[in-house]
């Protein structure tokens, strides 16, 4: 092929041929021609001389597509490897950029017919000024204004150079650069912005041309959140951009740079002329948009173009109002103009368009949180006390003159809109998460097949709105969900969508009432539903009602609790509702059923004022009837649910007779098979019986994870012939995949035989992990499940292999703790070579064994550390490598796993008498390693654990807890002072061998940082995410996983704040145990 003499770059490039190259890449010629093509273009890309053929390739071809890979050979050079170029390559390069830039944009036919590649260009001449300005381009910006002078087309060019050089420094240069480039860059723009101001200011006076206007009016927006404020409030710049907001071409763009001034937060200075720009935005808004229209009704209807005309005015008002909405709040005519506002800004809301609910939603939430909050940091027990939801104003008579009153009247002045806000919230609630019942495009009613997050998320938002509107008007939140309960029940309002709205709202608001008020509205609730459960026809309309009763009263337990015969009423309806077949309706009956039984389990298994016997076993009796038309996973629920009330029963020889009848038909089942299988074990073989046998494990396992310590009896009576039954379907899988080959795995059969042994390996599992810690319990089970469980592990093929035998025995170890110290060789034996054998061919196979794995060696090496010690040298080896083996898995919790585990052996090593040994043979492997996860971005989220690892490692060599060398003596002539000194000059080769592109000096710098910042963690890690950026390894990426922890430690303190405010976590969600006597 006549394109291999391409890649001779001796010589200028064949720029005709380069372009017939592209265009087999890019074109319609066959599979080959194409592969040929992408081999050599990639070839061409990696040479590191290709880009000295960049000005003779862009001035020799008219082919865009070429352009566009020579510039991408550029732009390659400018990131990684500009400063090490010559001055004179790269200040001709630079020229050469620039001319070209110049050229194009200064006539109007040429900028417009090659706009793409102008604007490519312009984002390579921006990553030179990177590097270049300011220190070695001083006088780019007064270059660029003057060149914008000359014409009207370079003047717009020069606007979108300026633009992108803004969104660079102030953007998008997290992770792009050092913290010091960054502080730098930013002191040169914001030095230099005069010359911008005025050119900006010029031509929106004197510019007629509309591509112009727009083009500075898009570069304003990018630059007003950074620049000095006087160049805004000091100049004509307002009054320019309030002119051009009624003119429609330039509307939006305007409003967006009203919308990034009105967002500027600093001190009161401005206040005036904020007052002055929302008078007079407010007064030219109401000619475009009176405020009669019906917006959502005209965003439903109008334009793209009006569409964003209605976003940006919500990002308006949101922004204004978040930073400068006190200011309004001062005289009558602010105060008018500001209810206006407020008015738009709600009846946007109803805008049917997610994003724009989103904008203000947001800004809802921050209001209403800062008109409640003040009365949470007024020193006032009574206060606090009664915030349960009594009135403010009733709960501070003595504070009018003091906090109170400016508080009292703020509320007062949004009282009103506060109160159409209420509406809002309940009209458009969105949907929670324990429903699980909705309507699809076809408007059926179908069970929910896939979570929407967007929806939870909004949910949790509107939550957190309605509580705080709650609590600053609990009368008008009930009489307005009351009054819209009432036309549902009249018939007038009726539809599925008001009635799910209105009670997931009410739902939401749990907690945030005083308990009298709270039991009032909700027996007027529940009893309203009930009687619109029993009026209403129609199937669908039932499921959405029945949904809805079961959403509301699991979200009331202390109500239910109080209540014993709502309780009742509650639990025998979710009974009926066990038996509707209608989709979604009996999952939700069974989850709703175990929620509500968590919470007020006490009550069930006391006998209640008018009755003869407890409830639960009132329930037992009926028991067969009641789960007659539910399916296995949903029986399985239930059986879980009743185990709760058995297990809050005090008396032991109740409960036991609670559990024995609880058991009855699984029990009488098992007998029936373990009886047939004493006469012919064939009967074990059949494939019904087999599913049985599951199920019936199945229900042992959700009774086992209620009742804990409490499950003896019951496992005691079916563990031994359980084993039994487990090691017969082990031989039976094994035999199987041997004589079938690999493929019988995957059968139907063989699979339904693996669930019953790894059911077994569950129940056994839950029942030991919930136990009270009793070590009888360990003694009794774990020796006769060495054999069938550990020796069958050993003798299967791998393919056979359970990796829940794995996570049963770290349980095992977490709980029986350093009792299992002689067992651990067994364990070893049983398990580590053979499964090592399984996982380490390569990163994909037994993804399951892995984790497993892992896991169990941290159980072990926390707490059976000496057994680690016994391992012979090469098995320790084999332990070390598998860790090492684990980090490196791009599977996160794999890695995760890995590193914890490593970081456990590093500790536990240190302090025993094997530290220097094990340091001596690891010390280096280990930093070598994390240093190679490290730097590559598949591990970003490891990085917390890699930081940790390196801190330890630099810490034990810098205190000298190591006594003997970490060099070979025998093999170095040279002799280290210390160990710190050698591990020093050992990181400094390591890493100027894997970054050629950065010099000695700097990778010196970052070691000796690192040394010095060993003792502070978060200084040592900052030193870490900087040398990641500068090495340009992680550049141009999302890097929040190295940002991790900082966003951990923000979400908890977020979760303090909201246990301080009755009902913004759910009473259904909060661990407690409820006070249920």
């Amino acid at each position: 092929m006549a394109a291999e003499k391409l890649r001779d770059l001796s010589q200028p490039i064949d720029v005709p041929l380069l372009d017939a190259t592209v265009a087999a890449f890019y074109g319609t010629g066959s599979k080959l021609e194409r592969s040929a093509a992408d081999s050599i273009l990639r070839d061409l890309q990696e040479n590191p001389d290709m880009w000295l053929q960049v000005m003779h390739i862009l001035q020799n071809t008219q082919n865009l597509n070429t352009k566009f890979f020579a510039l991408q050979v550029l732009e390659g050079v400018i990131k990684y490897r500009w400063n090490a170029l010559p001055a004179e390559q790269r200040d001709g390069m630079k020229n050469f950029i620039s001319d070209i830039i110049v050229q194009l944009s200064s006539n109007e036919a040429s900028f417009r017919a090659e706009r793409l590649y102008v604007s490519k260009l312009n984002i390579i001449l921006v990553q030179i000024l990177k590097h270049e300005w300011p220190a070695r381009w001083r006088s780019f910006i007064p270059d660029l204004v003057s060149a914008a002078k000359t014409s009207e087309t370079i003047c717009e060019n020069c606007m979108a150079i300026l633009k992108l050089l803004s969104e660079e420094v102030f953007d998008f240069s997290r992770g792009e650069m050092t913290q010091q480039k960054i502080k730098e860059l930013k002191q040169s723009l914001n030095s230099e912005f005069q010359l911008i101001h005025e050119l900006c200011l010029y031509v929106l006076s004197a510019s007629q041309r509309a591509e112009l206007i727009r083009a500075t009016l898009s570069t304003l927006h990018a630059f007003l959140s950074w620049i000095p404020l006087g160049y805004i409030f000091e100049s004509p710049l307002l009054e320019t951009l309030l002119k051009f907001f009624p003119v429609p071409a330039y509307r939006n763009l305007t409003l967006q740079c009203l919308s990034e001034v009105a967002s500027l937060q600093f001190g009161d200075y401005y206040d005036v002329q904020y007052v002055k720009m929302y008078g007079i935005f407010i007064g030219q808004l109401q000619s475009i948009l009176p405020p009669t229209t019906n917006i959502p009704e005209a965003y439903a209807h109008g334009s793209t173009e009006e569409q964003d005309f209605i976003q940006n005015l919500a990002l308006f008002f949101t922004s204004f109002y978040k930073v400068h909405i006190r200011i309004l709040e001062s005289t009558q005519e602010n105060i008018s103009a500001l209810l206006l506002g407020l008015e738009y800004l709600i009846s946007i809301s109803y805008v049917d368009d997610t994003e724009v609910f989103k904008v203000c939603l947001d800004y809802w939430n921050s209001l209403v949180s800062e008109l409640f909050e003040p009365h949470r940091s007024l020193d006032n027990p009574a206060a606090s006390a009664n915030l349960m939801g009594l009135q403010v104003a009733g709960m501070l008579p003595g504070m009018v003159d003091g906090h109170g009153s400016p508080l009292l009247q703020r509320r007062q002045l949004y009282s009103g809109s506060m109160s159409k806000l209420r509406m809002l919230m309940i009209c458009r609630m969105a949907k929670p998460e324990e429903v699980l019942i909705v309507e699809d495009e076809n408007g059926n009613i179908v069970r929910e097949t896939m979570k929407d997050n967007d929806v939870l998320v909004q949910y949790k938002i509107m939550r957190e709105t309605l509580i705080y509107l709650s609590h600053l008007d609990h009368e008008d939140t009930e009489k307005q969900m009351l009054r819209k309960l009432s036309k549902q029940l009249s018939g007038e309002d009726w539809t599925w969508n008001n009635l799910n709205t209105l009670c997931w709202a009410i739902g939401s608001i749990s907690g945030s009432m005083i308990e009298e008020q709270e039991n009032r509205f909700l027996v007027m609730v529940i009893r309203d539903l009930l009687n619109l459960c029993e009026i209403t026809k129609g199937k669908d309309n039932k499921a959405v009602i029945a949904s809805n009763i079961m959403y509301v009263v699991g979200q009331y337990p202390r109500f239910l609790r109080a209540h014993w015969k709502f309780l009742k009423t509650v639990v025998n309806k979710l009974f009926e509702f066990m038996h509707e077949t209608h989709p979604g309706v009996q999952d939700m009956a069974c989850d709703t059923f175990l929620k509500i039984v968590q919470k007020c389990k006490r009550k069930f298994v006391i006998t209640q004022v008018g009755e003869n016997e407890p409830f639960v076993s009132e329930l037992l009796s009926g028991l067969p009837i009641t789960i007659a038309d539910l399916e296995p996973h949903q029986i399985h629920s239930f059986y879980e649910s009743v185990a709760h009330m058995v297990q809050a029963e005090s008396d032991s020889q109740k409960r036991d007779e609670y559990i024995q009848r609880l058991m009855g038909l699984p029990n009488q089942k098992w007998m029936e098979i373990i009886g047939q299988a004493h006469q012919n074990v064939e009967f074990l073989k059949d494939q019904d019986v087999i599913r049985t046998v599951l199920n019936i494990l199945q229900t042992n396992t959700s009774v086992a994870s209620s009742l804990g310590t409490f499950f003896l009896p019951q496992i005691t009576l079916i563990f031994l012939d359980m084993l039994n039954v487990y090691r017969m379907y082990s031989e039976l899988i094994s035999k199987s995949i041997s004589e079938g080959g690999p493929y019988a795995s995957k059968t139907s059969y063989v699979k339904l035989l693996r669930s019953v042994k790894r059911e077994t390996l569950k129940l056994i599992e839950t029942f030991l992990d919930k136990a009270e810690d009793q070590p009888q319990i360990g003694k009794q089970f774990v020796p006769p499940m060495m054999d069938p469980v550990l020796g069958d592990y050993a003798r299967n093929v791998p393919d056979a292999r359970e990796s829940e035998v794995l996570s049963l025995f770290a349980t095992i170890v977490n709980k029986y703790k350093a009792t299992m110290i002689e067992d651990v060789p067994r364990i070893f034996e049983a398990v580590f070579q053979c499964t090592l054998e399984m996982i380490t061919k390569n990163f994909e196979d037994h993804p399951e064994h892995r984790l497993k794995f892992f896991s169990l060696l941290r159980a072990i090496a926390t707490h059976c550390f000496p057994a680690l010690i016994c391992l012979s040298s090469q098995q320790l080896k084999l332990v070390m490598d598998s860790i090492m083996w684990a980090f490196r898995h791009t599977e996160r919790n794999i890695a995760e796993t890995g590193l914890n585990l490593l970081l456990e052996m590093l500790k536990k090593f240190q302090g025993s008498e094997f530290c220097n040994q094990f340091y001596r043979t690891y010390f280096l492997t280990t930093e070598n390693e994390i240093f190679a996860v490290l730097t590559d971005t598949f591990h970003k989220p490891g990085f917390k654990l890699h930081v940790l690892v390196l801190q330890h490692l630099f810490c034990l060599v810098e205190t000298g807890l190591l006594t003997e060398p970490l060099w070979d003596v025998t093999t170095t002539s040279y002799s280290y002072s210390n160990n710190a000194a050698f591990v020093r000059e050992y990181t400094i080769k390591l890493l100027s061998a894997s970054f050629p592109n950065m010099t000695t000096a700097e990778v010196t710098q970052f070691v000796n940082g690192l040394f010095k910042s060993t003792t502070d963690l978060s200084t040592f890690k900052t030193h870490i995410r900087d040398f990641l950026i500068q090495s340009k390894e992680f550049s141009a990426q999302d890097n929040k996983d190295l940002y991790a922890e900082e966003a951990a430690a923000q979400r908890e303190r977020e979760r303090q704040r909201m246990l301080s405010i009755p009902g913004l976590i759910a009473p259904s969600e909060l661990q407690d145990e409820m006070v249920d006597s």
